[in-house]
This record gives structure tokens, sequence and C-alpha cells, in this order.
């Protein structure tokens, strides 16, 4: 097991690269990409940093030319033979070869293209411009380098002592939760804290933990590298970013109103049995629901991402009820701010009702609050979406209206289209 604050003490005075793989990213990345990479192959796409924290100022605490640095480390990189090896023979999801040869042979001779770096109000404009296959992959890599530059920052005031204090401080805390859950019965949790881990290190240790802690219950991590290294299941399906590129290259409101079905139409062509998860929240679940194919209702399940976690599960427990499904047989994955609390709350209430799952992302990998002064490794909410595909700007409504971004014109013209109405406002936190 490494011993993090050496290693942080060891290294905090010369460049260490944060992100060393193309696959220390999330495993949807990979699903999505190959399902671009089939069927929108020409499409380009601009994704753009967004710290929804502006308290945070990231130009303040984080030097440009560090920045850079490890940016353009991450360019230099190379999917490895082993990598290659690994994604091509692995059974993932109980599927041999998921990714095809001719996708792989594309991703073994990928190189990042360039990005564009700004400061403008103390905060980075990042973006990242190109086919959208390509450009896509930029996504993970710059948020983890971005959230662990910013905990470098504060741990390098810090001297040896003090840093093996911190950690202890922080795995107690996390071995607390895990003491917790592990009272669950029939808790299925995975890691899903890869985009703003406190740092690859502490992502990994917490992965061990998870593992050691609550046994089977824990089944797996979206992350590929360190899934690989640790031997366990790589999990996840599909995000926001397809949706939302479907819908701004669509060309009048019908097409508009086609486009989160559209994206599930393609992704089933490729995908079955776990990897067949809608998340409906993009435009508005009420508004997906209600409008969706009488198809969609065999799928495996719903990822509940936005607006009150409670509502809706009800939500698609009714719909699959409705169409004449057994919501006993239908899972729902969790993945919203989630932590013990919540989590405990959440399992009580629908187990027995539907096949309940976790996916547990900040409050795993980087809930530091209170062991910092100022609340300088407090986890925040940095984002890195996509912003325009063919000149066309994209739009989430989601079910928070907190979250939503695009043109006002844009937003109000969706909210129309997907029959969007009164929204209950969450603070965004994490």
């Amino acid at each position: 097991m490494a011993d993090i604050a050496t290693r942080v003490w060891n290294h905090k005075w010369k460049i260490d690269p944060i992100v060393r793989s193309l696959i220390d990213t999330d495993f949807y990345k990979l699903l999505m990409c190959q399902s671009i990479f089939r069927n929108k192959l020409n499409t380009n796409v601009t994704f753009s940093l967004i710290n929804r924290s502006k308290n945070v100022r990231l130009t303040e605490v984080i030097d440009e030319g560090e920045l850079r640095e490890q940016l353009d480390h991450i360019k230099g990189l190379r999917l490895t033979r082993g990598e290659s090896t690994w994604l091509r023979g692995n059974t993932f999801y109980g599927k041999r070869q998921m990714f095809r040869s001719d996708f792989m042979e594309w991703f073994e001779k990928l190189q990042l293209p360039d990005y564009h770096l700004e400061k403008r109000d103390g905060q980075y404009e990042l973006t990242f411009e190109g086919l959208w296959h390509e450009v896509m992959m930029w996504e993970i890599p710059a948020l983890a380098v971005l959230m662990e530059l910013r905990s470098r920052s504060a741990l390098k005031k810090m001297g040896k002592f003090e840093l093996q204090v911190l950690y202890a401080r922080a795995m107690t805390k996390l071995w607390q939760k895990i003491e917790t859950l592990r009272k669950i019965d029939g808790l299925r949790i995975g890691d899903f804290g890869t985009r703003r881990r406190h740092s690859y290190l502490w992502q990994d240790w917490c992965v061990q933990a998870m593992l050691e802690g609550i046994g089977n219950k824990f089944i797996g991590t979206s992350n590929c590298s360190i899934a690989r290294f640790r031997e366990i299941e790589a999990i996840g399906t599909n995000a926001h970013e397809l949706p939302m590129v479907y819908a701004a290259l669509s060309k009048n409101d019908n097409e508009l109103a086609n486009a989160p079905y559209r994206v599930l139409s393609d992704w089933q062509e490729e995908h079955d049995g776990n990897l067949k998860i809608i998340l409906p929240d993009t435009f508005g679940t009420e508004g997906f629901l209600k409008n969706a194919p009488d198809w969609l209702a065999s799928w495996t399940g719903i990822r509940i991402d936005s607006g009150d976690p409670a509502v809706g599960a009800e939500n698609a427990i009714r719909w699959w009820k409705e169409q004449g499904e057994d919501p006993r047989d239908k899972l729902v994955i969790f993945s919203d701010g989630l932590d013990t609390d919540t989590i405990q709350k959440l399992h009580k209430q629908f187990s027995g009702l539907v096949s309940v799952t976790f996916g547990w992302g900040t409050n795993l990998t980087n809930d530091f609050r209170g062991l910092a002064p100022n609340g300088e490794l407090d986890a925040f909410s940095l984002v890195c979406k996509a912003v325009s595909a063919e000149g066309h700007p994209t739009v989430k409504l989601s079910d928070n209206p907190n979250k939503a971004m695009g043109p006002a014109s844009e937003i109000n013209r969706y909210k129309k289209v997907f029959e969007v109405t009164k929204q209950k406002k969450i603070k965004v936190v994490i």
C-alpha cells in the first residue's frame, strides 16, 4: 500500500505527472467514444472547462506554467501494449471483445489534439476543439489535472508530519463511512469518483479500502487504469454528452425532440444487459419518460443523476408499471451527490421495489472537508462539457435548473420542445 503522505512530500518540489495513462479515464468515455467513432465519425465538437464554484478562483492557486506542463504531458501519452491487450481481451459486463478491432486500431494511434488556455476573471478558460471522438478524450484527464493541481497548491504549504496527520484523518474519515456502509444488507456500490478526485493515488487507496471494507458489496470502479491494475470490474455506461451533441445537430424541433431516443437507438445496436441503462435527465426526466418509445421500457434500468433522487426513482417505477414492466426486475443507479446518509436512506426506501445500485463519486474520492485551513482541500464543482457541435450550441436542462447550461434563448426553446415544467432548484456543491 502506498504511503501517500511520503509520496506527496517527495514529489511536491518537482514535476510529477498527474495523468500517466490514456486509460486513466472513466470506462463510459471509452464506450461512448466507440459509439461516436461508429455513428458520428466526422462531427466537430468543442469542449470547455466550467467551474460552477466561482468562489474557487483557480488562477490564484494553480500556476499556468505548471498546468500547461501537465496538459502537454498528457498530449504525449499513447496507449501501451499492455493497456491495448487488456481492452481487447478482457471481459466487460460479461462480454469479450467489447471494443471492436477498427476502434482499437484507431485508439492505439491516438494522440490527443491541442488545447487552448486563457485566464479570465480568476478562472482558466480551457477549451478543446476538433473531431468529437478525439476531443472528448480530454474531458476526464483535464478535470483530474485541475482538481489535483488545486490540491497540490494546498499540500505544498504543509510539512511532512502535517501531511501524515492529514492523510491519517482522511483515511479515518473514509473508513468510518465504510463501517456504516458494510452494515447495509444487499448493498451494491461502485466508485464513480475519477473526475473530481483528490488525486490518482488517493482514488486508488479509496478503491482498495472499499474492497477490503465491504467486500463483494463493492462492484467495481469507473476508472479503467485502476480496474486493470487492481483486477476488478470496470463499470459505467453513457453520459449527458451524447444527447447534448445529438440535440445540437438537430435541424428542427421535431428532430430535437427525438434526439435523446436516437442516441439510445444507436446505443442498443452495440450493447445489451447492464449496459442498456437510460440516463433520462439531460432535458428533463418527466418529458423524457412521457414521450419515450415503447421499446425503451424493456431496457435494464435507469441512472438518476440530478434532482430529488427519490422522486426520480418513484417516477421511473411509475413509468415501468404503466409500460407493463415489473420494477422489481429493473435496476436504478443513483449517482448524484451521494454520501452515507443519502445512500442509507435511498437503499432503505427502494430495496425490494427495484434493484438498487449506487455510483459513489466525489464524497468517496475527495472528501477532505474540515481537514485543511480555510477549506483549501474541500471539493468543488468543476465540469468539462461539450459546449458546441458543428457550430451549434449545446444545451443541458437537467432535473436541477442550477445544473442547466447553454444560451438562454436555446434553454427556453428546449424547455418548450421537451415540455419542461416548474423545477426545484437544488444547490450544486459537487
